[in-house]
């Protein structure tokens, strides 16, 4: 099982669902909004004699999946966040090792 890790500009947010959809097997996505910075951006802003930040928004977006979708489901969301500007974001995977359905029992990928 994989867990992919997606921070986009929050108004590619509906594209990328739309493109997740498509994909048979996806069983769900979670979506978190948030605010950060990247390498190289300048999100320093000085008032007075304090230091203030400020951040850019973007959303992150979590799907649990098999292994066999994970490439599927990058090419996805690669595709339908990409603006060819700047901050368009990010993509990780990571191995999970054991998953379980609270409501059923499911463990594994049947939890998925």
């Amino acid at each position: 099982m994989k867990e992919i890790k997606a921070y986009i500009q929050t108004h590619k947010l509906a594209d990328v669902t739309s493109a997740l959809h498509r994909i048979e097997g996806v069983t769900g996505m979670s979506i978190v909004d948030c605010r950060g910075f990247g390498a190289g951006w300048a999100g320093t802003e000085h008032a007075s004699d304090s230091e203030t930040f400020s951040y850019r928004k973007g959303v992150k977006i979590e799907v649990f999946c098999r292994d066999d979708l994970a490439a599927d489901i990058m090419a996805a969301i690669e595709q339908a966040a990409h603006t060819g500007l700047k901050g368009d974001g990010k993509i990780y995977v990571t191995d999970i090792s054991h998953a379980v359905r609270i409501s059923t029992g499911e463990t594994g990928e049947a939890a998925v």
